[in-house]
């Protein structure tokens, strides 16, 4: 079996943070309109990403945050209905509409569908085509354009609800993972590997480093070489020898040269070879089985051709 799922829904389209702002819908159009042009999306199992039952949700986030964003999503209903503005700020760079909560929730369920999918032996691995992303989103706290965690939710997910031992969790998005971070920290189940941009937005990831955490903070302008050299003495040994039964990916496109929310200089050739090196390690200790999730990446081109290369790996196509 190696078909790849391709997890999304129209809902996650319809969150919104205002005119302008680098998290948009478009990301998803620019995504799907590649995969259409390239028939990469033909050789996919497209399914519809359900909602994530709270319960699931709250494996991985305090239940008064949920509640919170639940009750902002209906306070703004109200809002709106006398009139009020048509967004509420969580942070500066962080909003809601009206849908962000159906979105955040089919986002969350994307992941937690795709994981009993692949356990289940009915595809490989996965993508989840989803908005809003999660990894800035801390157990208590939503931030930096994140509501809810959703590679760290699938994470808790399949050692909780699926019984595995040890689950890694892989990060190359141009920004910490500080959310995914706060998390699994100390959690010895898990593993985190990560590379980032340092000093950066969330400006964390450097002091304290937990036990099952490598975090590789990156000044600007690293290439993609640099970052294979790391990877290579860095992440693989450590994923080798935890040998997890299962690996998340906060799958980032921003550390594209491309990318201007970042300063790196990743190119397509890279993330082909990050997915390779990441199938491998699953194809010798995971069954095979990954699930992939959308993070950051706003370049429109550079992010839909990046996925399209991520994709093309998984799928052997």
């Amino acid at each position: 079996m190696n078909t790849t799922g391709y997890f999304t829904h129209p809902q996650c389209w319809k969150h919104d943070m205002g005119a302008g702002h680098p998290e948009c819908a478009a990301r998803l159009a620019a995504i799907e309109d590649r995969l259409l042009m390239t028939g990469v999306l033909d050789a996919l199992d497209r399914r519809d990403a359900p909602q994530a039952p709270l319960g699931d949700i709250e494996l991985a986030h305090d239940r008064m945050l949920v509640a919170a964003i639940r009750g902002l999503s209906d306070q703004l209903a109200d809002d709106i209905l006398a009139g009020g503005p048509e967004h509420v700020q969580i942070d500066p760079d962080t909003s809601m509409n009206i849908h962000t909560w159906q979105a955040a929730l089919r986002a969350a369920g994307a992941v937690i569908a795709a994981t009993d999918a692949v356990m289940a032996g009915e595809m490989e691995n996965a993508f989840c085509a989803v908005r809003p992303p999660g990894h800035h989103a801390e157990r208590a706290k939503a931030m930096g354009f994140c509501f809810f965690n959703n590679v760290a939710i699938g994470a808790k997910y399949a050692l909780e609800r699926h019984g595995l031992k040890r689950v890694a969790i892989v990060d190359f998005d141009v920004h910490h993972g500080n959310g995914t971070e706060d998390i699994v920290r100390g959690d010895e189940r898990l593993l985190m590997v990560s590379f980032f941009q340092h000093p950066m937005f969330p400006f964390g990831g450097t002091e304290n480093q937990a036990s099952n955490m490598v975090n590789l903070p990156l000044p600007a302008y690293t290439r993609g070489m640099e970052v294979r050299e790391l990877i290579e003495m860095m992440w693989l040994p450590r994923l080798e020898e935890f040998k997890p039964e299962m690996i998340f990916i906060s799958a980032g496109f921003d550390a594209h040269r491309e990318d201007d929310l970042g300063q790196m200089g990743l190119v397509e050739q890279d993330y082909t070879w990050i997915t390779t090196q990441i199938k491998e390690v699953a194809r010798r200790h995971s069954k095979g089985r990954i699930v992939s999730a959308l993070e950051g990446g706003y370049n429109l081109s550079a992010l839909a051709r990046s996925v399209e290369a991520h994709i093309r790996v998984l799928a052997d196509f």
